[in-house]
Order: C-alpha cells, then structure tokens, then sequence
C-alpha cells in the first residue's frame, strides 16, 4: 500500500520527487529564520516599551513605526539586489548570499547601544527576505514538476509562519541577550546545506548556454539514474530537450526582452490581477499584525494576556499554510483565493464592531472574541493571500517577462510592506482600532469581488507556458 502511495506523481515522497523536497527544506531554512526575526519583534516591542531589557527604551510612535518600517524598505532593497543578480549570477549564489544580512540582524541585537541599531538590523533582515521572496518561488518553480509546484512554493510562507510562532515564543520567554546566539545556527546550517546539496537550475544553466551542466543538473532534481529503466530516461531526456528548445528558440534575441514584451496581450491580461494580488496581500493587513499582533491584542478590550494570545496566533497561521500546501494543488489557486478574500473580510469588520462596542459595554466575558476572530482572519487568510501569493504571482505573468515581472511586482510588495508597517501604527492611534481593522477588511471585500471575476486559475500550468 505504500508503494502504490508513493508511486503517486503528486506524492513528495515519490522518487522523482525527493531531491526536489529536499531542496526545499534546505532552503527555507532561511525562511524559518527570517519568521523568527519577524515574529520575535511583536513582544520584544512590547518590553522595550517600558523596563527595557537593554540600555534603553523605544517609546515614542515614530521609533515603533520605524523599526518596524524598516523592514519593508530593506525589503525594497533585497528585491532590486537580488532581481539584478538573479539572472547574473543565477540562483545558488543568491541563496547563499541571504545568509549574510540576516547574520548581521542578530549580532546588531545583541550589541545594540540604541535604536539606531535596531533600524539597520531590521532593514537586514528586510534584505534578506526581500530577496528571498524573489530566488525562492523562481528557483522553486524552476526545479519542481507542475504537480507539485504549488506545494512546494507554499512552503515557503508555511517555513516564515513556524518561524514567526518561534519567534513570538522566544521572544515572550527567553532572555533578550540568549536569543540571538541560538537563532545564529540556522544561518549557519543554511549556507553550508546549499553550498553541498543545491544544484543551480537547469533553466539557468540552459539560458547561459551551459547545456551539458543544465543536462546533470535536471537529471539531480528528477532523481534520474544511469542505471535507471531505459525508457523511463528517455521519457525523462525528451522532458529535458523540450525544455532546452522552449528556452532557446530565436536563440539570438533568448535575452532581449523588450519594452513591447510587456505590452503583450498576455502581459497585460496579467496586470490587473497581479496589482490586485499585491494590494490584497499587503493592505488586509496579515503581514502587518503579524508584527504588531501584541499591541492589538493589547488594545482589542480583551482581558487575555496579549503575549499568550500572540502565540496561538502564530500556531494558527502555521495550521492555515500547512492547509495551503494540502489543498494548492488539489483545490487550485483561485479557489483558496476566493475563500481566504471573504473570510478575511468578515473577521476584520467584526473585530472591529467588537472593539467599537468594547470601548462602550462591558464586555470582559466575551475576552475571547478577539482571540477567535483574529484566528478566523489569520487562518483563512495564511491559506490564499498569503500561502498561494508568491504561486499566483509567479504563474500569471508570461513566461518571456515572467522573472522581471515578478521581481518588479514584489518590489512594489515591499513598498506596500514599508509604507503599510510605517502607518500601521499611527492609524491605529489617530483612527483607532476600529476603523483601522474596517479599513483592511474593506480591501479584502473588493479583492474576492474582482478575483471572483477576473482571477483565472493557473493550477498545472506548465512554466514554458503563456
């Protein structure tokens, strides 16, 4: 019975499918990381406020707000550095180069002597995952069969989401100064796994002309042996020279990619529903509360400990991106998009009734409304906007722009990232925390009308594909 389960195509277990598993593991361990250092800021905040643990305090709202913005503008630069290199020096030197920003983050927390320190670590950290964002889903999709792409890029953001709940629980339980030694290994493990287990793509290697490298290449991540059955090689070789042709057709202009490619028919179908995805994602606020969570929880009317409370959060969003990486592939895109987009929109606008009502009314025996309906909106969204992102964005552009329309798309992700962390904050102080959660949920209400009409499912769409 085993066997005939992992003979299944779509099984990540299956034998062609194991190096490509393994890869991805390997890599998102920077992913887990990164969650950490998002997820350890929300309480680490909190104490810095007052009877900081350090040799001073982060008070005023414009130090929240930037160390928090920084961030989104680190990101900024991670997606331009790393969507110039990309192609340049192609993916494995740019996942190894993530390491270095993001060890840097924590031996600035460590020796910080002011919030200075804390900006520059946070704008690191924003590199590294401004880049990652860009080499993971590309170098994902590059490597993974179409059954099981979408699985596989959703771990991405189910790696940052164990990361986030780690961080949230060092954060709340650990020492300020034992934090950042233990979190360095994982850095540390990362590069020296991608230095001896990853292989570049075939893809690359094929668009630099290395075609005996792109052939070894190939044959690693599908698992292809010489002393494998003859006809499944040659199936398998047929795979490779169709790619090889796709890729080199009009082998003169392979790299001109002009102005009037991102004119195309295609390219501009693809347009509205990318802006969309980007608003989405950024402006329903999932990301942003992540980073202020605590601070919600503590302005919500609810008597629960916003630290606990915190922490089950991140549990839930880690339940929500492991459900994306069960369903992306079963289910498609557009479906998840389409439940995450309402169920969203519903919890925020009923957070922010009860919090309305909550500064009128007692409502101290309804403290665990809050907790309840932040889960609903991190679940629900962690299993679309969030976990099928990065997917959706990849797949929907054609593929002669595919790479630099993803990476521009996600730099314009990192702005919305730097200017939604910035004003987080000031909103929730001048307009309160109703208002503000209305707001989101709002963008979420015309999101799931414009993807229920115009978002087109890209579940198993080949790579070489339009």
């Amino acid at each position: 019975m085993l066997g005939r389960l992992f003979a299944r195509p779509n099984c990540l277990l299956n034998r062609r499918n194991r190096y490509q598993l393994l890869t991805t593991l390997i890599i998102n361990l920077i992913s887990v990381s990164h969650g950490i250092g998002i997820g350890w800021l929300s309480p680490t905040l909190r104490k810095l406020q007052s009877n900081s643990p350090i040799g001073f305090e982060v008070k005023s709202e414009f130090e929240i707000s930037w160390v928090g913005s920084m961030l989104g503008m680190g990101s900024v630069t991670g997606n331009i550095l790393i969507g110039t290199l990309l192609g340049r020096l192609g993916s494995k030197r740019c996942l190894l180069f993530l390491a270095i920003p993001h060890s840097c983050l924590w031996f600035l927390v460590y020796f910080a002597q002011s919030v200075e320190y804390l900006y520059v670590g946070r704008l690191l950290a924003g590199i590294t995952g401004g880049g990652m964002y860009i080499v993971h889903p590309i170098f994902l999709s590059e490597i993974s069969d179409a059954n099981i792409r979408g699985t596989f890029s959703a771990m991405v953001m189910l790696s940052v989401n164990v990361g986030v709940l780690g961080g949230y629980i060092v954060g709340t339980h650990l020492a300020y100064y034992d934090i950042p030694w233990m979190v360095l290994v994982l850095p540390l493990c990362y590069f020296i796994s991608i230095l001896l287990f990853i292989r570049e793509s075939p893809m690359h290697l094929i668009r630099i002309g290395k075609y005996a490298a792109a052939e070894r290449s190939f044959r690693y991540y599908k698992n292809i042996k010489d002393g494998d059955n003859i006809n499944d090689q040659n199936r398998s070789m047929e795979e490779f020279e169709h790619m090889k042709i796709a890729l080199t057709k009009g082998d003169d202009k392979k790299d001109a990619v002009t102005f009037k490619d991102f004119v195309s028919r295609p390219a501009l179908r693809a347009y509205g529903p990318a802006l969309v995805l980007l608003i989405a994602n950024q402006f329903s606020g999932l990301f942003t509360m992540v980073n202020y969570m605590s601070d919600i929880f503590s302005k919500s009317g609810s008597t629960m400990d916003p630290d606990t409370s915190t922490i089950i959060i991140g549990a839930v969003q880690i339940m929500g991106s492991y459900v994306t990486t069960l369903l992306c592939d079963i289910c498609g895109r557009k479906l998840l998009m389409l439940v995450s987009t309402a169920g969203v929109a519903i919890s925020l606008i009923s957070f922010g009734f009860f919090t309305k009502y909550a500064q009128t009314y007692d409502l101290s025996e309804w403290s665990w409304v809050p907790l309840v309906l932040m889960s609903m909106d991190i679940f629900l969204g962690n299993i679309g906007l969030v976990g099928c992102f990065f997917v959706c964005l990849v797949e929907i552009f054609p593929l002669k722009i595919r790479a630099k329309a993803a990476s521009i798309a996600i730099v314009v992700c990192s702005s919305f990232v730097f200017l939604m962390l910035n004003i987080f904050p000031l909103c929730m102080r001048h307009w309160g925390i109703s208002a503000t959660m209305w707001s989101c949920g709002g963008v979420s209400a015309f999101s799931f009308i414009f993807f229920a009409y115009f978002l087109k499912e890209t579940k198993g769409k080949s790579m070489l594909e339009d």
